[in-house]
Order: C-alpha cells, then structure tokens, then sequence
C-alpha cells in the first residue's frame, strides 16, 4: 500500500505503486495553497521520504465511488508516525482521493487530507477560516 510505505519514510516504494497525473493536486492537511503535480520533483518527493518516520498505517474506508473512467475513495488514514522530527504519535487524517484512467493507467489526480477526524467546534472553525491559528479547545 502506497501511503504505508510513505509513513514509513519509503519514498522509493511510494512513486513505485502511485503515479501522479500531471495535473495533480494536493491539499495537504498544513492547508495552505494547493500543491500541484510539476513542483513533485525527485528532490521534493525525497524530501517527502524523510519528513516521514517509522510510520504504521492503517485505512478505515469510509465510502468509494467509481465510474469507467474516475475512482474516488473517501478513507480515514490512522497512522502512528514520526513526523518533521516530532516523536512518534497518532497521525488520523480525513482523506479523499482521485484516479483517473489515463492512456498509461490509473494516476491520481487529487488528495486531501485535514487532520479533524475528531471534529472541532464553531468557534475553531470560524477562527481557523478567518486565518487564526488560536489553539481553541477541540470538540
């Protein structure tokens, strides 16, 4: 599984089971500006490998959707992971993905990922979309 040996710091294993399209996209769960498939570059996908640690991953599927042409899957990612140096810790995010059938194959084309698998309240959400980052109480 291609996020298991991300988790794990495997960048190698990753690029070998997922092929992005070249219109990729990706929210990140930091948020922030989408990413897009020309900035993964080689160096930025070992970059990647090493942001990540020891990880372990497990996938709770929540709903898929798919059509000839495009697969959606809806999932919660529940990791237990180093990551950006940080000890190990639970690492559970949302996350949405998208393959489309491309000449070559199946290619992703967009992932996001929010870490509020465990909800937040109104007031943390507003002030998080009004670009706060208070560490309001979580729900």
């Amino acid at each position: 599984m291609s996020n298991a040996a991300l988790m794990r710091g495997d960048v190698d294993a990753y690029v070998k089971l997922v092929t992005l399209s070249d219109d990729f996209t990706l929210m990140s769960p930091f948020g922030g500006t989408p990413s897009r498939g020309p900035e993964y570059t080689p160096e930025r996908m070992a970059a990647m490998g090493s942001f990540f640690r020891n990880g372990k991953l497990q996938m709770e599927m929540v709903e898929a959707y798919g059509s000839q042409d495009m697969v959606v899957l809806a999932f919660i990612e529940h990791a237990h992971v180093e990551v950006g140096g940080l000890p190990a810790q639970d690492w559970d995010l949302r996350v949405t993905l998208v393959y489309r059938r491309e000449q070559d194959g199946w290619r992703l084309v967009h992932r996001h990922a929010d870490p509020l698998v465990k909800g937040i309240g109104l007031q943390q959400a507003a002030a998080l979309a009004r670009g706060g980052r208070d560490d309001a109480e979580v729900h």
